[in-house]
């Protein structure tokens, strides 16, 4: 029998996953959590007191807790005995104490359900209203700003005097100061808004919107609350999603699905009809002489009929869409068509459509992002020199959001919505000018530091060289001279090494490692997932220990007294390279002479992990290794401030892997091969995306994979290997995989970096259209390490297989080029889902796209490092803007992680 909440599993593992990155798109979460849990019985009474206390913060507007409500509610289903997949019981085990009450009127604002309130209610003096409060001119000075980073020149500054109010205040109260706290969260999510990073501090863009008149209307106001808009500026940096071009009207004819339209016609009938389902919808058709259409509004309140009397003539807006039925609008934008004939933002005019607005609001935020855009753009201030403008022919700032929100009627609308507008190319050149400038002043506070210099002497050199059983590649040899370079320098190294699968980056960390070891320094290696933890140390220990080098392993596995052992030795300096996961970055962990970093598939780490690690040394040479190609206009923006090697050049022996694809009717013919290959004397690896059955996703699970698969193999000794299992488990099966006498593991993604067996030869990834193309690549290098030619098969699911996913597979088939890969997958997912950016403790972007703009970033690049070489300091007057402007959009990361 299913357990009551099971249902939970699928929505809750969407908003939770890669961080919390899609909680901003979830709805009515809230609402399900209540429902599910109002009808659960026979349910651990103590899971669901726990579950019920974080429901009231689940949809708070401060994200952190909404995030620290869910993670309370997954620890609930979790203690209630739900089996969860393997990421959602690492959010349950982030969970912390419970969450404090909301102080009293702080309850999130419940969303209405079953229908909208009726729209234009107290509008009609919005525009005259606002028209009428012209804001005063900004005075000299009125913006504040941060004390600005160590790294950047500032003459000295008066303390600034406390305002009046608050030399008498009394102390705050608790339920003040979780209220200021839950207000800041609100602030902080903007960036969830696509907001660009230029946050007005005072003055006439800081004015909070509730205070410009209940003409804007309490449904308008919920709605910008909701997005956590609350200031002026906050709707001037808030860009368009798309444009639609109205300058013409069309036939209903003319219409055509999958296409934004504008047209008039007649109500012809208006009413709520029954669906298929049985449930009622609201349904109008509205023709002229050409044809007709439907207009079509779901769980719509009985108050919409009236907004569309029979023989009115209307204007609809929207989305063209084909139906059994003939053409409709879903939840059109309709305006009465008398409008048409006054001067109007919204006709006549190429019209800016919002993100995150239903159509129903897009018409109010577009009044109120009129107004604002007319009469406070000019506040703006211009960060970037006039002489720079002038040399790469920019509009000013506030020119640029002008024509944003509302732009001429000469504009091309298509430009406008690919964002490649004359203003959207002056945005994004800011945004990734800054971006750069922040990385220069990382990448030079570096450079100024006191590091330790290495004896990188040719004789050091060559017996650091001789430890390896086996010859380097022209790539490895070059990017080591790299490497020793910057160790036999006076400043840190901070050097990021990118290699493909297999290309021996390893080989690079050992060499290395020796050139710090001779000198009587300490080495730490950190990796993200124990299994390669304990690769890396065997490999350390095979080839150093014979050198005298003692190593250790830091990790989670063992007895506590044998941790402590090890956490001992290598506070004394008796262990000289410590391996480990997050151990190693433990409070309780210290090292005597820590002198040289290795952080393995850094992308895996957070800046914070980072630099924790580092302090444990004083100013140690960093090495950043990922297996993951990195496309160039990522690895400019993530690492600015690294010196960036590539070993571009495999191992002789490496084979590359042969991949095809096939649907999962054609699973018997990927048996065949891979039976065929087992008899053969070789072992295969079968990577499933879940560790136990999901309701909510049909995917075949690895646990149940692992019995199948004893069936389709009898007398073949099938292992399962998953993120779940004690380190223990984990280590006797990967050792017997080793060793052969597993011929077939079957895993989840735990094998995705580190695992080498080179007897493996076959490869097969079910489901593989829910994986990323980088993921796929990885997977893939698990095999081709021996001399046998090797096998990947990608089995998709043909009903749930999109035209994306069916050109991920098609990539993976035609390249083994890991960055041409790379440079595919950003382009399809974006940035913020590749590498898991978010993470990166760098400014979101919200114009610019890397994936697109790499001449824009190339520029920016070198517009800054040209500044920062002619004032490193930005000490001159006319840099004063770019300092005041770096410190709001990089609030106080610059003097974070040196690395990443």
């Amino acid at each position: 029998m299913n357990h009551p909440l099971t249902s939970l599993v699928g929505p809750l593992r969407y908003a939770c996953r890669s961080d919390f990155a899609h909680l901003s798109t979830v709805k009515d979460l809230r609402s399900l959590l209540e429902r599910a849990l109002a009808g659960a019985t026979g349910v651990d009474g103590e899971a669901l007191k726990q579950m019920r206390a974080a429901l009231p913060h689940v949809d708070h507007p401060a994200p952190e807790r909404r995030k620290a409500a869910l993670r309370r509610v997954v620890a609930g289903l979790k203690l209630s005995g739900v089996p969860l997949p393997e990421e959602l019981a690492q959010v349950a085990s982030e969970a912390t104490a419970p969450i404090s009450p909301l102080p009293p009127g702080e309850e999130p604002p419940v969303v209405q359900r079953g229908g909208k309130a009726p729209r234009g209610e107290g509008r009609a003096e919005l525009v005259p209203e606002w028209k009428s409060r012209t804001p005063a001119p900004l005075p000299p000075g009125t913006r504040t700003a941060k004390p600005a980073a160590p790294i950047l020149a500032r003459g000295p500054a008066k303390p600034a005097a406390p305002p009046p109010e608050a030399k008498s205040a009394p102390e705050e109260k608790p339920a003040a100061k979780r209220k200021k706290k839950a207000a800041k969260g609100q602030e902080e999510s903007r960036a969830e808004a696509k907001l660009l990073s230029i946050a007005p501090r005072s003055g006439p863009l800081a004015i909070p919107l509730k205070t410009m008149g209940k003409k804007l209307g309490p449904r308008l106001l919920a709605a910008l609350n909701k997005k956590g808009l609350k200031r002026v500026g906050d709707i001037l940096f808030l860009l368009p999603r798309c444009y639609e071009d109205r300058r013409k009207l069309q036939t209903i004819a003319e219409l055509m699905p999958g296409e934004r339209g504008v047209t008039v016609g007649v109500v012809k009938m208006a009413d709520f009809v029954p669906s298929r389902t049985g449930k009622r919808y609201f349904r109008a058709v509205v023709a002229d002489r050409s044809g007709s259409i439907a207009a079509t509004y779901f769980n719509a309140g009985p108050w919409l009929k009236a907004r569309f009397p029979v023989g009115k003539r209307l204007v609809l807006s929207g989305e063209v869409r084909a139906s059994l039925s003939g053409r409709e609008i879903a939840h059109p934008e309709i305006e009465p068509a008398e409008d048409l004939e006054v001067s109007s933002v919204h006709f006549n005019r190429i019209v800016p459509v919002y993100p995150g607005f239903e159509r129903g609001d897009q018409r109010m935020f577009r009044e109120l992002a009129s107004v604002v855009s007319e009469s406070y753009s000019e506040h703006v201030e211009e960060p970037l020199p006039a002489s720079l403008r002038r040399k790469l022919e920019l509009m000013t700032l506030p020119e640029a959001l002008r024509a944003i929100h509302f732009p001429a009627g000469d504009a091309d609308p298509e430009m406008l919505d690919r964002h490649l507008s004359p203003a959207h190319r002056r945005l994004a050149f800011d945004e990734l000018f800054f971006l750069q400038l922040g990385m220069g002043l990382k990448r030079q506070g570096v450079k100024t530091e006191k590091g330790i210099t290495f004896d990188v002497s040719a004789p050091r050199l060559e017996k650091a060289r001789g430890a390896l059983p086996f010859q380097l590649t022209g790539a490895q040899k070059k990017v080591i001279e790299e490497i020793s370079q910057d160790m036999g320098a006076a400043e840190p190294m901070n050097r990021l090494v990118q290699g493909d699968v297999g290309s021996g980056k390893t080989a690079v960390a050992v060499v290395s490692a020796l050139v710090a070891l001779q000198d009587g320094y300490q080495v730490a290696v950190m990796a993200p997932t124990e299994i390669l933890a304990e690769q890396h140390e065997r490999t350390f220990r095979k080839l150093l220990e014979p050198l005298g080098y003692k190593v250790g392993l830091l990790s989670a596995a063992g007895t506590a007294k044998r941790k402590r052992e090890v956490r001992e030795a290598v506070a004394r300096g008796e262990i000289h390279l410590a391996v480990g996961t997050h151990a190693l970055i433990q409070q309780d962990v210290g090292f005597q002479k820590l002198g040289f970093v290795v952080i393995d598939e850094q992308h895996r780490f957070g800046v914070l992990q980072r630099h924790t690690l580092m302090s444990k040394g004083v100013s140690p040479d960093v090495l950043v290794m990922t297996a993951t190609p990195i496309p160039r206009t990522l690895a400019m923006t993530l690492y600015g401030d690294l010196d960036v090697s590539v070993i571009d050049e495999l191992p002789p022996g490496r084979t590359p892997v042969k991949t095809r694809v096939f649907n999962d009717k054609q699973r018997a013919r990927v048996y065949e091969a891979v039976a065929s290959e087992v008899q053969k004397g070789h072992q295969a690896y079968v990577v499933y995306p879940l560790v136990e059955e999901s309701e909510k996703l049909d995917l075949e699970d690895a646990t149940r994979g692992a019995d199948k698969l004893r069936q389709v193999f009898p007398g073949v000794e099938v292992g399962l290997l998953h993120g779940r299992m004690k380190p223990e488990e984990k280590d006797l099966v990967m050792d017997a995989f080793r060793s052969g006498t597993i011929q077939i593991l079957v895993c989840t993604t735990v094998v995705e970096v580190g695992v080498d067996v080179p007897n493996a030869s076959v490869m097969v990834i079910e489901s593989a259209e829910r994986f990323g193309l980088s993921q796929l690549h990885q997977l893939r290098g698990r095999v081709g390490r021996g001399a046998a030619v090797s096998y990947c098969y990608l089995v998709a699911n043909l009903a749930r297989s999109s035209m994306d996913s069916s050109e991920r597979l098609g990539v993976m088939e035609h390249s083994s080029d890991g960055f041409v890969i790379a440079q595919k997958d950003l382009e399809i997912r974006g940035p913020g889902e590749f590498l898991g950016t978010r993470q990166s403790g760098l400014p979101e972007l919200a114009v610019a796209n890397l994936a697109r703009d790499g001449d824009l970033l190339s520029l920016a690049q070198q517009e800054a490092r040209r500044i920062l070489a002619s004032d490193p300091k930005l000490a001159a007057p006319e840099h004063q803007a770019l300092v005041k402007a770096l410190e709001e959009r990089w609030e106080g990361r610059l003097s974070l992680a040196r690395v990443g």
